[in-house]
């Protein structure tokens, strides 16, 4: 009896906040504060989705970092399978339901013991989801905080719905590459294993994007159709808005050769040619290259040209590579694991080279890696999990390469 009257009130104090205070910001952020004073909550997120690209950004957030440049794919994870099915999820043992990922809890240093996960539905549509983690004495949560929080979600979907609030654009940068729900597929002993499972990204123009995700989660799969390397199996692959989802092996030929740099772990120099005429070699295939020399001078290596690989360090064979990328001036460098064969000092020569491409020729740079440490000097980080997208952080102030530790 205690609890419905102290419920009735909050549900009370939430109307009076949504449908009065005149800031609908300041509303929603009231309205979850006084959510997990009431249920005892720990942490507690709003999310709502962003029908554009199909994923929940985080609009209001407590207990809990800095997570406003993060977004999940809509039906991943607790809060996107909410929000695409429409039905609440209460959670007792969290780490034992598939559905469950801990990335962003984990970066957060949160211990998830219980979760409590709402859909925002304005008797139309579902337009997000209210997730709450943890309560403070540690008990489940239990049938009456769903009802209180599936009341202040049903007020507050309706309330955003009539004021009209939107999710802002992630930029007003222009799109390089687009990928739409692309998938892939192989077969492998007679059967067809999925490997990408409806990717869908978005690569600007002039940004620095690290690649994340485990063994197996598709990292290179994306890259080798990104790159022309490897056909998709379906969806959409645009390239300044043009559809590359089918295209001829002349046209693959075409757009690897005049768009596309290419760095590899392995550097892929030839070991018979001079370091200059390894760049060399790239510009007599592009229509209008830098001069060898240049690309050269460019990674800090102008004094090397006469050096023939085996000379070389692989810090400075790495930049070679990077200078033979470059030499195609091209619109999008892709770097798969540059620096693992490399010694910290060396990596970071290496990731200022491609550091300077973003900042100083704006070239688009997407590199894959398994050190976290690199992500951090990127403008936005994808993390990748069983063929999906399920994570896109915004860096808001990347760092130097040279201010990176590991």
């Amino acid at each position: 009896m205690e609890n419905n009257k102290r419920f009735a009130k909050a549900t009370w104090q939430i109307m009076e906040q949504l449908l009065e205070a005149d800031s609908l910001d300041t509303a929603l952020s009231e309205s979850l504060s006084i959510i997990l004073r009431e249920i005892g909550g720990e942490v507690g997120i709003i999310w709502l989705l962003d029908k554009n690209e199909n994923r929940l950004r985080p609009v209001f957030y407590s207990g809990i970092g800095d997570i406003s440049g993060i977004s999940v794919d809509n039906g991943f994870g607790i809060a996107g399978t909410v929000t695409d099915s429409g039905k609440s999820v209460v959670l007792e043992k969290p780490h034992d339901d598939p559905r469950f990922d801990n990335s962003i809890f984990d970066e957060q240093g949160i211990h998830v013991r219980s979760m409590l996960c709402v859909p925002l539905y304005d008797l139309s549509k579902t337009i997000g989801c209210i997730q709450i983690v943890n309560k403070k004495d540690r008990s489940a949560f239990d049938g009456e905080e769903q009802q209180l929080c599936e009341r202040m979600a049903s007020l507050a979907a309706i309330t955003i719905d009539e004021r009209g609030f939107t999710i802002e654009p992630e930029t007003d940068r222009e799109v390089l590459i687009s990928l739409q729900n692309v998938t892939k597929e192989f077969t492998s002993a007679g059967k067809q294993v999925k490997i990408l499972k409806g990717i869908t990204l978005n690569i600007y123009k002039g940004e620095f994007l690290v690649v994340l995700g485990e063994s197996g989660c598709g990292k290179s799969t994306m890259m080798n159709i990104i790159g022309g390397m490897d056909y998709l199996t379906d969806g959409k692959l645009l390239v300044e808005g043009v559809d590359y989802s089918h295209p001829t092996d002349q046209e693959l030929t075409e757009y690897r050769r005049h768009y596309i740099g290419f760095i590899f772990q392995s550097y892929n120099l030839m070991p018979n040619l001079s370091a200059l005429d390894n760049v060399r070699f790239i510009s007599e295939i592009c229509d209008d290259p830098l001069s060898p020399e240049e690309a050269l001078s460019r990674v800090g290596l102008a004094a090397k040209g006469n050096s023939f690989p085996s000379q070389l360090s692989g810090g400075q064979q790495q930049r070679i590579a990077i200078a033979r990328a470059l030499v195609k001036r091209p619109k999008l460098i892709l770097a798969d694991e540059p620096t693992a064969a490399l010694d910290y000092e060396t990596s970071i020569e290496v990731l200022s080279a491609m550091e300077d491409a973003v900042r100083k020729e704006q070239t688009t740079v997407v590199m894959i890696t398994h050190n976290p440490e690199i992500a951090k000097m990127a403008d936005r980080v994808v993390k990748l999990k069983s063929g999906r997208a399920h994570s896109i952080k915004h860096n808001s102030v990347p760092l130097k390469a040279t201010d990176l530790e590991w």
